[in-house]
């Protein structure tokens, strides 16, 4: 907690500068998001929404979600086996969604299994 009024000062001068990159951050992901009619100039990769915008607006909202964790959540003042733990469940949403992009690229073609 704060203990002066200018660690009260700071932490709300903090919390603006989230708060404004996450606003920042929304309009980005629905910018990406839009059809290519309204912003034709910003469509990244084929026309339309592809997985190059999905790429972008999954970085966008995890980059939000850490500012969230880190900053709201006050993670940044936590000990080193939160971070362990977080790092963790990284690694693991990573890998699951290796692996369901390996099951994507290999489907199973034995007609006993759609039975």
């Amino acid at each position: 907690m704060a203990d002066s009024i200018e660690a009260l000062q700071k932490s709300k001068k903090t919390y603006l500068a989230v708060f404004g990159a996450l606003l920042v951050g929304t309009v980005l992901t629905v910018v990406v998001a839009s059809p290519p009619e309204f912003l034709y100039w910003l469509d990244v990769g084929e026309h339309g929404f592809d997985k190059w915008d999905a790429i972008i607006g999954l970085l966008i909202a995890s980059t939000k979600a850490t500012l969230v964790a880190v900053i709201f959540m006050h993670l940044n003042h936590e000990k080193k086996a939160i971070y362990w733990i977080f790092g963790a469940g990284l690694i693991f949403v990573t890998w699951m969604a290796l692996l369901l992009a390996l099951a994507y690229r290999d489907p199973i073609h034995d007609y006993l299994f759609y039975k």
